[in-house]
C-alpha cells in the first residue's frame, strides 16, 4: 500500500480523500491556489504546497507542477478527484512516464472511452446496445443530413469528447439541422478544444442510469448496482438515487453485465461509471464511461457498505478485488442532493460571497460531504456547491422524508442557496412516485413552478388592493362632500390629503 498520495484536487472531494486516507495510514498531500490557501483541505491534509493564481488554468489545471509538487514530497501515487485533469489521458501518461502511480484507469483507456464515438464503437463491437446514429465523427452539413434523413426526426448532435450537456443540440426537422450542427460544433470546440460531434437518434424523456464498477488490474470486474440521475436540468444532475423506481433483478443484472463488458474491453481499471439511457419499454442504451469517481458516489457507499476511495486505492496498489459479484449486497434505499450557492428565481445565477453562517441539524442517517466552513468564500473562480447531503433509510420513502428534514434545518447565511428548489422538488407527487425522466424538471417542474409563483404574486396583488381600500375607508370621514382625514394618536394624519376649510 502506499505510504504518501498527492491530490490534484480541491474541496469537498479532496477532503473526502484526505479522510479515508487518513483512516488507512496514508499520508497526503494537498495543492492549493492563492484562493484555497486557507482552505479546509489544505488544513486537513499532512502536507500542502502553493501552486499558482486563482483561476484553474493557472493552478489546478498545470499538470508540469503537479507532477514537480509530487517528487517534491515524495508523493508514489495521485489521485485526481473529479473534474480538472481527472479524465485527462496526457495527465495519466504523464504520470507514468514519471513513475507515479495514478489512481485511475490507463491513459489508452481514458482516451478510448473519453471518445464518444470510439466509445460507441466499442460497445457495438461487444453486442452492447446503442442508441441508432453514427459510430464516427461527421464531416460535413451533408452527411449529417444524410444520416438525420436516414435514422429520422428529432436527432441529437453530440460531442465526440466531453460532457455536461456541452455541445449537445435536439434537431426536430432538417431545417434546423446545419445551424444546429454549427452551434454544436463552435460549443465542442469552446468547451473541449475538439469540435467533432457525432449523430443519434433523440430517445425523449428517458431514464438517465449509471452503474458504478470497480475493476482491478487483473481482470476481475464487479458492478455495485445502479444509479437514477434523471432530475436534471440543463443536463446537469440535481438529486441521485439508488436503487432506481424503475428497476428490477433481471434489468440490473443485464445492464450491470453490459457495463463490466464495456470496461474489460477497454482495458479499464479502477473505478469508473458506465452510463445508459433506458427508454419507457425499459430498453437500455450505452451512453459513455465516466473515467473516474462521480460526484454522486456516496450513494452507492451507503447503499452497499463499500468505501469507493478505499477501494480505488487498494486496485491502484495492485491489490485484488476484495469481493465477488456475488457477495455485494444491496440494502436500503439513498439519495443525494448538492447544496449550491446559487439564485433559483435568477435562472440559477451562481451566488458569491461569504458564508457567514452555516447551522445544520442533519440527524440520523444524514451524511454531509463539504470542503467549506463558516467564514468561507464561494468564489468565481470554482463550482458553486457548498455541501453534499445524503440520507439513507431503509426504503425510499423514510430517505426521502430525512432529505426534506436535513434541508429545512440547513441554513446558509451571506449567499443565495438552491434548498427551497431541492424541497420543491423532493414534495413533486411525480418524484415522490419515482415517475420522472430526463425532461421533468425543465418541461413540468419549472413550469409549475412559475406559475404558481405568477398565481401567488396575483393573490398578493389583490390582497393589497384590498387592503389599500380597507384602510382608505376606516380612516376618512365624508363632511358635505369633503374629506377628512382621521388624525392618528400621535397627532399625525394618515393620508395624503388633510381637509382645509
Amino acid at each position: 500500500m502506499f505510504k504518501k498520495i498527492l491530490i490534484a484536487n480541491r474541496g469537498e472531494i479532496a477532503v473526502r480523500i484526505i479522510n479515508t486516507a487518513r483512516e488507512m495510514g496514508i499520508k497526503t498531500v494537498a495543492v492549493y491556489s492563492d484562493f484555497d490557501r486557507y482552505s479546509m483541505y489544505a488544513k486537513l491534509a499532512d502536507e500542502a504546497y502553493h501552486i499558482g493564481e486563482s483561476p484553474a488554468a493557472k493552478s489546478y489545471l498545470l499538470a508540469d507542477k503537479i507532477i514537480e509538487v509530487a517528487k517534491k514530497s515524495g508523493a508514489e501515487a495521485i489521485h485526481p478527484g473529479y473534474g480538472f485533469l481527472s479524465e485527462r489521458a496526457f495527465f495519466a501518461k504523464m504520470c507514468e512516464e514519471n513513475g507515479i502511480k495514478f489512481i485511475g484507469p490507463p491513459h489508452t483507456a481514458i482516451e478510448d472511452l473519453g471518445s464518444k464515438t470510439k466509445a460507441k464503437q466499442l460497445a457495438v463491437k461487444h453486442n452492447v446496445p446503442v442508441v441508432a446514429g453514427t459510430e464516427h465523427a461527421i464531416k460535413d452539413a451533408e452527411e449529417a443530413k444524410s444520416v438525420a434523413l436516414k435514422i429520422g426526426f428529432p436527432v441529437m448532435i453530440k460531442a465526440s469528447a466531453g460532457g455536461g450537456g456541452k455541445g449537445m443540440r435536439v434537431v426536430r426537422s432538417v431545417d434546423e439541422l446545419e445551424s444546429a450542427l454549427r452551434m454544436a460544433q463552435n460549443e465542442a470546440r469552446s468547451a473541449f478544444g475538439d469540435d467533432s460531434v457525432f449523430i443519434e437518434k433523440y430517445v425523449d424523456s428517458p431514464r438517465h442510469i449509471e452503474f458504478q464498477i470497480l475493476v482491478d488490474e487483473h481482470g476481475n470486474a464487479v458492478h455495485l448496482g445502479e444509479r437514477e440521475c434523471s432530475m436534471q436540468r440543463r443536463h446537469q444532475k440535481i438529486i441521485e438515487e439508488t436503487p432506481s423506481s424503475i428497476m428490477d433483478s433481471d434489468l440490473r443484472h443485464r445492464m450491470g453485465e453490459c457495463a463490466k463488458t464495456i470496461a474489460l474491453a477497454a482495458g479499464y481499471c479502477n473505478a469508473g461509471t458506465v452510463e445508459f439511457m433506458v427508454d419507457k419499454d425499459k430498453n437500455f442504451y450505452f451512453l459513455e464511461v465516466n473515467t473516474r469517481l462521480q460526484v454522486e458516489h456516496p450513494i452507492t457507499e451507503m447503499r452497499t457498505g463499500l468505501d469507493l476511495v478505499k477501494e480505488q486505492l487498494k486496485i491502484a496498489s495492485g491489490e485484488k478485488l476484495s469481493i465477488k459479484q456475488e457477495e455485494i449486497k444491496f440494502n436500503g434505499a439513498a439519495i443525494e442532493c448538492r447544496i449550491c450557492a446559487e439564485d433559483p428565481d435568477s435562472n440559477f445565477m451562481p451566488s458569491t460571497g461569504k458564508l457567514t453562517y452555516i447551522g445544520r441539524n442533519l440527524g440520523n442517517g444524514m451524511r454531509e460531504d463539504t470542503g467549506i466552513e463558516q467564514g468561507n468564500e464561494i468564489s468565481i473562480y470554482y463550482d458553486s456547491m457548498i455541501a453534499k447531503l445524503i440520507s439513507y433509510a431503509p426504503d425510499r420513502n423514510l430517505a426521502i422524508e430525512k432529505m426534506e428534514r436535513a434541508l429545512r434545518n440547513y441554513t446558509v447565511v451571506g449567499v443565495k442557496t438552491n434548498i427551497s428548489f431541492l424541497l420543491n422538488l423532493l414534495k413533486c407527487p411525480e418524484y415522490i412516485e419515482g415517475d420522472y425522466n430526463t425532461q421533468f424538471v425543465e418541461r413540468v417542474f419549472l413550469p409549475r413552478l412559475e406559475a404558481a409563483k405568477k398565481e401567488i404574486d396575483v393573490t398578493l396583488q389583490k390582497a393589497l388592493s384590498l387592503a389599500g381600500i380597507l384602510f382608505k375607508s376606516r380612516n376618512e370621514k365624508s363632511y358635505n362632500g369633503k374629506t377628512e382625514k382621521k388624525k392618528s394618536k400621535k397627532g399625525g394624519w394618515l393620508g395624503r390629503k388633510e381637509l382645509h376649510n
